[in-house]
């Protein structure tokens, strides 16, 4: 029962799964805002502990002895399946499950809404901290969902690939300059990731037949490799998890991002 959990989980199926010895529920929201108020038994995990930085490139996916310790004292085990919600725009739980997904950790799942949409519907919280056993997790990453500089050099003209700005306009257009360099990636499309979100419903993701809309609409379609990417990848994170929520089959995300693309000078920009 636990296994066949869908990828993104209302608040009223994750009620239900409260305390299963199965179910690990993290919590991204930050120290200060999982000390006042969070879902019961859920740990805290902080953002920056599954990132690493080389400045100027940053958002990058920590080594594996990095993440197993990372793991391993939130208490994951190979068994469990993850729930990840943060209290903003699910952005930083979708990096969370982007990384896991990374070391083959297929069992997740992303509070649709997370804190906004939970407290929303009524549903309980407290502020005691959870009881954390801690595990002995072993990462070992798997290149299915991790797209890196080479990969998409050598795709850049491969008809069968999509590259998927999720940044801002501005970013994308090179009016906003957040690295040496601005612009984007040549041949990526840019649909901004927060025009997935539907903020008159709780931060929820749209509806599966406006998300398809708006990705078909671009191109991006189910019978080619998709690689989301933005400054950081954490943005780029979130739509990675949108699209494997429709069923997207072929999808890598680019860590580093922009902060990698942008700053080295012997890369194509438009």
């Amino acid at each position: 029962m636990i296994n066949t959990q869908p990828l993104l989980l209302e608040p009223k199926a994750l009620q239900s799964l409260i305390g299963h010895p199965q179910v690990l529920i993290v919590d991204l929201s930050g120290p200060e805002i999982y000390n006042n108020a969070h879902i019961p038994g859920a740990v805290s995990l902080s953002y920056s502990d599954i990132v690493a930085s080389q400045p100027p490139v940053m958002g990058l996916l920590p080594d594996e002895p990095s993440l197993s310790k990372i793991f391993s004292n939130i208490g994951l085990t190979a068994n469990h399946h993850v729930v990840a919600y943060d209290n903003e725009n699910s952005a930083k739980a979708c990096r969370l499950l982007w990384t896991l997904d990374c070391l083959g950790h297929k069992q997740l799942s992303l509070l649709n809404g997370g804190l906004t949409a939970w407290n929303s519907a009524g549903m309980p919280t407290n502020n005691q901290a959870a009881n954390i056993h801690a595990s002995h997790y072993q990462a070992k990453t798997d290149q299915t969902a991790i797209a890196d500089k080479v990969f998409i050099q050598q795709h850049l003209k491969d008809p069968a690939v999509v590259l998927l700005d999720a940044r801002s306009d501005g970013e994308y257009n090179g009016e906003v300059v957040r690295a040496q360099r601005s612009g984007h990636i040549p041949g990526a499309v840019n649909i901004n990731w927060i025009d997935t979100i539907d903020n008159d419903n709780d931060l929820r993701f749209k509806t599966a037949n406006e998300l398809i809309t708006l990705y078909e609409d671009a191109d991006i379609t189910k019978n080619k490799l998709i690689i989301t990417y933005c400054h950081t990848h954490q943005r780029s994170a979130h739509s990675y998890i949108v699209l494997k929520s429709l069923g997207y089959p072929n999808v890598k995300g680019y860590h580093g991002a922009w902060s990698d693309w942008g700053n080295d000078p012997n890369t194509l920009i438009e």
